[in-house]
């Protein structure tokens, strides 16, 4: 089955799909055990490839090439990829989708706004003339044979917001997108203008949507759900503690029966079952 239609097929689901967040290969084999969907998200990316902040430094080469590395440890998984503004020209745009598609991307997200770029979540964003960034889409819709397009918009002002999810609702993009919605009202008035339309809802931690349950999202018809960053967060959040407790161990490594931690043996366990003639021992992922 194509990649794309393999995605296409899930989001049209009874349930809201969720795609989880990756930022390397690492993350990546982690949440392989727990989900079927990944999300491979420009804020994470940016943070790991180059350790910089999610406001225009990736290279599509580099992305590509993640995404390259990506399919082939998990030739099962969805993989829906941010390209940002399609790295600002046009016809760049058309040449990264093509790119992915024969990689084996599943998907990807194009966004409305213009140079200096931000995270979706943050302040100060801009935004391009809505007509200029149709171009821009349509020349990408037109590229694609299989791929999933996610068409995003940034708009913050509330009359636009609506105006341009509406217009966005009528290309023949898969889904559409408005980032950094603030409440479910929202959320239900997005879902009002678009109609039929897919809708993809993106959690961020710390971000300006509000925190929702699949359960939640499902019942306000919201087809995709994108966890940009939570495989990033908890590894922030659990190097900064190993590295304090080994420094107040005095370099003493904690025994790993004793603290059921993670060792050599088990990160190889993990790692394994990406190298390709393994593929067919992976277990079912649950979702």
């Amino acid at each position: 089955m194509l990649c794309g239609n393999a995605l296409r097929e899930e989001i049209h689901s009874p349930r809201t799909t969720p795609l989880i967040g990756i930022y390397d290969m690492y993350s990546a084999s982690i949440a392989a055990r727990h989900y079927n969907g990944f999300f491979v998200s420009g804020f994470g990316f940016a943070a790991s490839h180059y350790g910089l902040p999610d406001i225009g430094f990736i290279a599509w080469p580099d992305m590509v090439a993640f995404v390259e590395r990506l399919r082939l440890a998990f030739p099962e998984h969805h993989l829906l990829v941010d390209i940002d503004d399609g790295y600002v020209d046009p016809e760049v745009a058309c040449h990264v989708v093509q790119r992915l598609e024969r990689t084996g991307a599943s998907g990807v997200i194009l966004e409305d706004q213009k140079r200096p770029r931000r995270c979706g979540h943050a302040d100060g964003k801009l935004i391009l003339p809505l007509e200029e960034y149709l171009q821009k889409l349509h020349l990408v819709l037109n590229s694609r044979k299989d791929l999933v397009v996610v068409a995003r918009t940034d708009a913050t002002e509330e009359s636009e917001i609506l105006r341009r999810a509406a217009a966005l609702a009528e290309t023949d993009v898969d889904v559409v997108l408005v980032d950094g919605v603030r409440s479910v009202e929202w959320i239900r008035k997005v879902r009002a203008v678009i109609g039929d339309k897919p809708l993809l809802f993106n959690q961020i931690a710390g971000g300006k949507s509000p925190r929702l349950s699949l359960s939640e999202l499902t019942e306000m018809g919201v087809d995709v759900a994108i966890y940009s960053t939570p495989c990033l967060f908890a590894a922030h959040g659990a190097i900064d503690g190993a590295l304090r407790e080994l420094k107040r161990a005095d370099g003493r490594l904690p025994d790993t029966v004793e603290a059921g931690a993670v060792g050599v043996r088990g990160s190889t366990e993990l790692l394994e079952k990406n190298i390709s003639r393994h593929h067919g021992n992976r277990r079912p992922v649950t979702v």
